[in-house]
Order: structure tokens, then sequence, then C-alpha cells
């Protein structure tokens, strides 16, 4: 058996196993017990999670720069830049458009319980919204010190300081070769590691699962069953429409795809994060073909500017929020949110729950109660496991698109 395909048996066997712990604690053991119990066994994600996390800005820094470096010039940069640009406005519109679709057919806000709302956890993620502003969203985006930005894992921010560098060195030329060709080797000390790295993901798995079911256990799903069943739907229908349009660009590599990736899709399903798998998921998909400049530029960008599965839930869950207090609102305001989400959405994948964040933050802004958030938390964490592999395929799909549009994408079995 391969290596990539024994560890996602053990992670699949990690996230069973984790089932049965988690559901036995639930019902063997009081509450005080539970919260002591998935307190401790969470330790198991964040060791893996921060093992992944202190590789990421160095990767994204590296690889990003090598790749602009490699590209060339700034035409070659604008060109495939402004083909990444293409499909994530155009996935990020449709998710929106599936979610908003979704939410005014079935009406899942209807059937939501007030009794069941987490108003702690509410309260808490409200603690970290702001109200949107240009101000807001341009100190976010654009990095004020490359050393803040790594330390705090803000992808976006350095992915612009990386771009800068990038552009810079392929514009002076040749006197840098020699500095870009030891980013590149450091790249590859840093994918070295991601090997490593990995070995804890069962682990990691093993944490999350057993935490959250000891802690919520199975029953949650007789409340939110519908909220739940109808969310899947619109996920399965964007998951049909990204592999469409993937089938119609790639053709019949689509599948040899989704096995090279296989394995990252379910690390971030069982986390629900997908920095998890952002090493990961650079090196199978360099194994699939894509070039590694296109992958480099590519890929970083997609993280914070394409998160489908995220995307779909943002309208999704604000319209149900909505639904939940009786709160009508018309085609036209409903347009508006579409783009306010559209715009509030970009570079918050580093923030815990960031949809929700973004969730709250926009109810506020459409005088939803922004409190409301509490009735869809208790069911969150599972509707934040599809949403992040979904993240994850999207992310997958654009780096290959791209590639093949620049005739970047190699067949390895024929090379």
């Amino acid at each position: 058996m391969k290596k990539s395909n024994r560890l996602t048996l053990f992670i699949v066997i990690a996230m069973v196993a984790g089932a049965i712990l988690g559901y036995f604690v639930h019902e063997k053991y009081d509450e005080a017990t539970i919260a002591e119990f998935s307190k401790n066994i969470k330790l198991f994600t964040t060791i893996f999670l921060r093992l992944v996390q202190m590789i990421i800005a160095p990767l994204v820094f590296t690889t990003l720069v090598v790749g602009i470096a490699k590209l060339g010039d700034l035409k070659t940069v604008g060109r495939v830049g402004g083909k990444a640009l293409l499909w994530f406005v155009t996935a990020s519109l449709v998710s929106l458009m599936i979610g908003l679709v979704l939410v005014n057919l079935f009406k899942p806000g209807a059937g939501i319980e007030l009794s069941n709302a987490d108003v702690t956890g509410a309260k808490d993620l409200m603690g970290k919204t702001q109200v949107f502003s240009l101000l807001n969203f341009v100190e976010h985006v654009f990095p004020k010190s490359m050393i803040e930005s790594m330390a705090n894992n803000e992808i976006l921010q350095i992915v612009i300081f990386s771009i800068f560098f990038g552009v810079a060195a392929a514009a002076i030329g040749e006197p840098v070769k020699g500095l870009i060709k030891a980013f590149d080797h450091f790249a590859q000390i840093i994918l070295k590691m991601v090997g490593y790295v990995m070995n804890f993901a069962p682990l990691g798995v093993f944490g999350a699962i057993a935490a959250v079911i000891a802690t919520k256990g199975l029953a949650i799903f007789i409340f939110y069953g519908k909220y739940l069943l109808y969310f899947l739907m619109g996920i399965g229908t964007l998951w049909v429409v990204l592999l469409g349009v993937g089938f119609l660009i790639l053709r019949k590599r689509v599948p040899s795809l989704l096995k090279h990736i296989a394995n990252p899709l379910v690390i971030a399903f069982s986390t629900t994060s997908s920095e998890a798998v952002f090493p990961k998921l650079t090196e199978e998909l360099e194994r699939f073909g894509c070039k590694d400049k296109i992958v480099s530029f590519i890929l970083p960008w997609g993280y914070s500017f394409n998160l489908d599965g995220s995307m779909m839930y943002m309208t999704f869950a604000s319209m149900a929020i909505a639904q939940a207090y009786g709160i009508h609102l018309d085609i036209g305001t409903q347009i508006t949110m579409l783009l306010v989400l559209m715009l509030t959405s970009k570079g918050i994948a580093g923030v815990p729950r960031a949809s929700l964040v973004v969730v709250t933050a926009t109810c506020a802004m459409f005088k939803i109660p922004p409190e409301g958030i509490a009735l869809i938390l208790p069911i969150d964490h599972f509707c934040d496991m599809f949403r992040t592999a979904t993240n994850v395929l999207g992310n997958s799909l654009a780096t290959t698109v791209v590639s093949k549009w620049e005739g970047a994408l190699e067949d390895p079995q024929q090379v």
C-alpha cells in the first residue's frame, strides 16, 4: 500500500475511533467531565494544527516568490493572475447564488428551534466582529509589517508582500538568480517537513472528532437534521457544478485529480481547517502535474479569495437566521446582501470560524439580529466539515484549470 493511501486509511480509522469514544463519553459522564475530556482530547488537534501552522508562512512566501520569478515578467504574472481572478469571482458568485436559491426554496430557518440556541458561543463570535468599512478591509489586506503578517499567519498579507517581492526579483533578473535558487531549495526543505508533520494527522483528526461528539452528542441531528440536510444539498449542488466545469476543461483527468487530493480532503473535512492541508495540497497538485510556478502563485491567493464552500454557507446561514426570526427580505435586498458578502468575505481564511464571523457582521448590517448566530452554532461544526472540504476542492480545481489554460499541466504518466 502506498504511503499516502496508508495515511488516508489511518485518518479514516481515527475518525471512526474518535466518534465512538466521543459518543461513549457523551452517554456515560456528566457535563463537567465531558467538558474536561473535550478540552484535553483536543490537545491532539492543537498539536497537529500548530505543527502545520508553523510551516505555512515560510512555505507561502518562498514558493510564491519562486513561482513569480519563474513566470518571468510582469506581463505573464498579470495574465496568470487575471485568469485566476476570473475563476475566483465566477466561482464565488455561483456559490453565493446556490446558497441564496436553496435557502429561499427550502426555508431551513423556519425549522430552527429557539430553545437550542448556543448563546455563549454567539457572544464569543460577536466579540470578533467588526463593522465592515473600507478602512478595515484595506488594513486586513495590505500588510504594515511582513514579520507581523508571518507571525499571525495572515495569508493574504503574505501573498501581497510576496507578489511585490517576486515581481521585483523578476525585474532585476540575473543578479538575484542565486537568491531565487536558495528560496527554491528552502521551499523544498519545507515540503519535506510536510511529510513529517502529516504523520500527526490521524491524532489531530481523532482529537477533533472525539471532542465534538462528546460535547454535542448525536441527538443534535434530531433538532437540526432538516437544516443540515438542506445545507448538504447545497454543498452537493456546488460539487456537481465545480466538478462539471472541471470535466469540461480537464476531461478525463478529474478522477486522477480527486485521487491525488483525497488525503487533503479527508484531513480538511475532519479538522475543519483549510490551513491544515495547505502544504500537503501544494505537494499533491505538483504530483498531479501542475507546474510549481503556477501552484505557488494560485493556491495561496485562492486560500483568501476562493472559498467556495464558505461562500455558499454565508448566504444560506444569513437568510436562515432571518427566516428563524420571521424577517422578510425582498429580492433586491437579498442581491445587495450577496454583493456585500462577495466583498466582505475576502481575506478572512485565517480567522477561526471565519464564515460565521462574516455572517454575524452581515446580519447586523441588514437589521437581522446578529445574536441569531446562536441558532445555528450547535450544528455549525458539522456544516464546517463539509464547507472546508469544498474550499479545498475549489482551490484544487482553480489551480489545475489555470495550469491547463496556461499549457502548464503535465501528465506524470507521460513524463
